[in-house]
């Protein structure tokens, strides 16, 4: 199958409403996807990061929980994959911890919980699985931002994407507001920063430019689409190694 960028003749200069009618329009948007097999790009996409020396080292790691109604990426593979809780590599076996997103409020606040389970996640009012705040037996969820150790990786999702690394979110800041505070606490304790990786159909990779950028927004070290993986920042081109 052959992948292609819709939107890879874009002029550049677009506004962020522009590009958000661009691929929020009720009429274009489903359109756009019609051009690919949602569920070979899924498969393919998470075969890619399932395999990745990058994923089978990361012992904690922030993903989110796909939406089909968001034209998200499909994580459910790799959601259940790390809620085996472990990964062998090799002759080491590495125990994985996740947290999941669960938005708080309307004002960008959003925090990631850890779960052991599928069952630990509960659909709230936009129908979307986020983790319950208190487990079975009543007790908080591990907030990531109170764990003890750095989170290694983080999965994130967008509308669009460029290979600078700018990405398109849908406008409520929730990933940049916690992204930025999640970055200055590794910071302060001296941390190694997580790697960003978001995963990206191939139309929704845009050209550079294309993408407004505000001094708000966190840019992602690597994109994995269904046309392999890109890695951007110098961290990303150190540790993947491609």
């Amino acid at each position: 199958m052959t992948y292609y960028c819709l939107y890879q003749k874009a002029n550049h200069g677009i506004d962020l409403l522009g590009v958000t009618r661009h691929f929020l329009h009720r009429k274009k948007f489903p359109a756009l996807y019609n051009v690919i097999d949602i569920a070979l790009s899924d498969e393919t996409i998470q075969s890619l990061v399932l395999d990745a020396p990058w994923f089978k080292s990361s012992q904690r790691l922030c993903a989110y929980i796909s939406c089909s109604a968001l034209r998200e990426v499909d994580t459910s593979k790799i959601i259940s994959r790390i809620l085996q809780n472990s990964s062998k590599d090799g002759h080491i076996q590495m125990k994985k911890k996740l947290y999941v997103p669960r938005v708080e409020d309307k004002n960008s606040h959003m925090r990631m919980l850890n779960i052991s389970s599928v069952n630990d996640m509960i659909a709230n009012s936009m129908d979307i699985l986020e983790p319950a705040a208190l487990d079975a037996d009543g007790n908080e969820r591990e907030d990531v931002m109170q764990a003890d150790d750095p989170v290694d990786l983080f999965l994130l999702p967008g509308l669009a994407f460029d290979e600078s690394g700018r990405r398109l979110g849908r406008g409520g800041g929730y990933y940049d507001t916690f992204l930025r505070n999640y970055q200055e606490l590794a910071h302060a304790r001296s941390w190694k920063q997580p790697l960003l990786v978001a995963l990206s159909y191939c139309p929704q990779i845009v050209d550079e430019g294309v993408i407004p950028v505000t001094p708000d927004d966190i840019p992602v070290d690597a994109l994995v689409s269904p046309s392999g993986v890109i890695p951007i920042s110098p961290a990303a081109l150190d540790r993947m190694k491609i």
